[in-house]
């Protein structure tokens, strides 16, 4: 039927070519803005995915910036620690050679003025090497590094194995160490063995752990961690010192930990296992030292007077011997400290990469997917158009019926 009041065939053409202009439209935001989901209008859910690995992604960043800095007074510690060093090697040099028994009274005087003018400098040294206003080397001051932007503060509590706390809670310790010093006797080449049953239908899952001599202790819960696929959620709380083994699978009730070697008690083994909560640790506290002359490594030469004699020049080089082996201890201490810092760096930058790297899955959109879309919608918008214009033009075989 021909109508002047109506037109199906332009508003079929015109229905058309608005959605054609849409789909340009949502095609043409996409590739200025390289996303295919740039707002909650495009896709609520994934939008909210994102934005929350967004946030994560920036509470990374800061804990990185936080490591950094730890790193930074750790690197000055440890600055200073060599300087003092240094320092103690020139003391012992001048105690040796105050030893000699045909020094005058007044040569003696000239090495005791040498020795105590570099004396001094060792709490010059110490007091100076501060940084953003923590001072590693002074007072043995402790230093809270957040690692972690998860852990600390949100509680897990399900059936599982707590240990007693270790004597030394400090990640980045060696395992084989620090678990030791509780009554614990673990060896490099132990397998700790992890095994899970369930009681109702006898089911069973296990997996085994070898230690070895320079695993630390955070090494040690990520292999749990990675060999039990996430059936076993294993942490290390730095605060109080212990393991905690969650079943993390609804499929198994009951957790037995054992081991091939003499004894693993402080990591777990023969532990029972009883309803347990966890918020891990997101906290590693670097431990500092004294390096000041007041300090008990070095408070034996720290006031000795060696134009005395020769026998206590003696005594003031045994003494500066000894300060140099307890320094070098507390330097490897703090050198340690900073290879956990570093580790820990390390994998917050690939964590951080991998949720970026997880985000743009989500969002991003394939710009050459979207190049050739864009080329077929403007196809399919100038036909529209066209379409448009002769369905507008068919009203005009009307007046051919009225002509004489």
């Amino acid at each position: 039927m021909l109508s002047v009041n109506t037109n199906y065939s332009a508003m079929i053409a015109l229905q058309n070519l608005n959605f054609t202009n849409t789909e340009l439209e949502g095609v043409q935001n996409k590739i200025s803005t390289g996303l295919k989901i740039s707002s909650a209008r495009d896709n609520g859910a994934i939008y909210a995915i994102a934005e929350g690995q967004r946030s994560r992604v920036a509470s990374v960043a800061a804990v990185k910036d936080g490591i950094d800095r730890a790193n930074s007074t750790l690197d000055v510690a440890l600055a200073a620690g060599k300087s003092i060093g240094d320092i103690l090697q020139k003391l012992k040099a001048k105690a040796v050679a105050a030893q000699a028994d045909d020094l005058t009274a007044d040569q003696r005087s000239a090495l005791q003025a040498d020795f105590a003018s570099m004396r001094s400098q060792i709490d010059v040294i110490a007091n100076s090497a501060q940084f953003n206003g923590a001072n590693l080397a002074v007072g043995n001051f402790d230093l809270n590094v957040l690692i972690s932007d998860l852990g600390g503060s949100v509680a897990a509590t399900t059936d599982g194995v707590q240990t007693v706390a270790l004597t030394t809670p400090l990640s980045g310790s060696a395992l084989i160490t620090a678990a030791s010093a509780t009554a614990g006797d673990i060896a490099d080449g132990d397998l700790i063995t992890f095994a899970l049953t369930d009681s109702v239908n006898n089911g069973t899952f296990s997996i085994a752990v070898e230690l070895t001599a320079g695993m630390t202790i955070d090494e040690f819960v990520e292999q749990v961690n990675a060999a039990s696929g996430g059936k076993i959620s294993a942490s290390y709380d730095d605060v109080a010192g212990q393991f905690t083994y969650l079943i993390n699978d609804t499929n198994f009730d009951d957790l037995a930990i054992t081991t091939d070697g003499v004894d693993a008690s402080t990591i777990g083994e023969g532990v029972a296992t009883a309803v347990v909560s966890s918020a891990g640790s997101n906290v590693m506290v670097v431990n500092g030292t004294d390096m000041t002359l007041s300090s008990a490594m070095f408070s034996t030469f720290a006031s000795v007077n060696i134009a005395t004699s020769a026998a206590s020049a003696t005594t003031a080089a045994n003494a500066l011997e000894a300060a140099i082996t307890d320094l070098n201890v507390t330097l490897a201490s703090l050198g340690s400290q900073a290879t956990a810092l570093d580790a820990q760096q390390d994998f917050l930058a690939k964590l951080s990469d991998e949720i970026e790297n997880g985000i743009g899955n989500l969002v991003d959109a394939d710009l050459a997917k979207e190049s050739a879309k864009l080329q077929s919608l403007q196809i399919k918008q100038q036909l529209g158009a066209q379409a448009l214009s002769i369905a507008n033009q068919a009203p005009q075989v009307i007046l051919s019926l009225f002509r004489s």
